[in-house]
């Protein structure tokens, strides 16, 4: 079984991962990129430059959710001077079978390895406040066998991402979390 130090290894970075995008959502992703900045005081840097770990994104770009968070975990990554890496979550499924969000295979998801090559954290694949706006958006939907659940489903996703890229919240929120997980992680 590879480890997780090994998928890293053979994985593209995030500069060629976002560039290689084939979906609809590769604009918003360097928009979402362009527009947030991350604040080089921040006491995260710190303790990102002082253990450099690796970071390896598991994750797809068709994903909302990747979309937005990629964008900012890239931002990070760079402000510390990083190696951040990115895994096809269904290329392999043997990777994101190890980190399922309740039991599902939600991305994306950020494992943080340290020099020694062994996983020392995780985050992803939603921040909680985005968690809780999807879950309220879901609870408005018509239920499953309702003939227009599909339709109504996938313009729930379309505003969704539409809100990601031009609400600067989103990517606080993210932001915000991860840099609780990472100091928690790292500490």
């Amino acid at each position: 079984m590879k480890t997780e130090q090994q998928y890293f290894e053979e994985s593209m970075s995030m500069a060629e991962y976002m560039e290689q995008m084939t979906t609809n959502l590769k604009e918003p992703s360097f928009e979402v990129y362009k527009n947030f900045n991350v604040n080089p005081e921040d006491k995260v840097f710190q303790l990102l430059k002082e253990k450099k770990p690796h970071i390896l994104a598991i994750t797809e770009d068709w994903c909302g959710d990747a979309m937005l968070n990629n964008a900012v975990i890239r931002k990070i990554a760079e402000e510390a001077d990083l190696d951040i890496r990115c895994a096809f979550r269904d290329a392999d499924t043997n990777l994101i079978d190890r980190y399922l969000t309740n039991g599902g295979r939600a991305i994306p998801i950020y494992l943080f390895i340290s020099e020694q090559g062994e996983v020392i954290g995780k985050w992803g694949p939603r921040a909680p406040e985005l968690q809780q706006l999807v879950v309220d958006m879901r609870a408005e939907l018509p239920k499953k066998e309702d003939p227009t659940f599909e339709e109504k489903q996938k313009q729930l996703y379309t505003s969704l991402q539409k809100k990601f890229v031009i609400d600067p919240q989103c990517a606080q929120w993210v932001y915000e979390d991860m840099k609780a997980v990472i100091t928690k992680t790292l500490s």
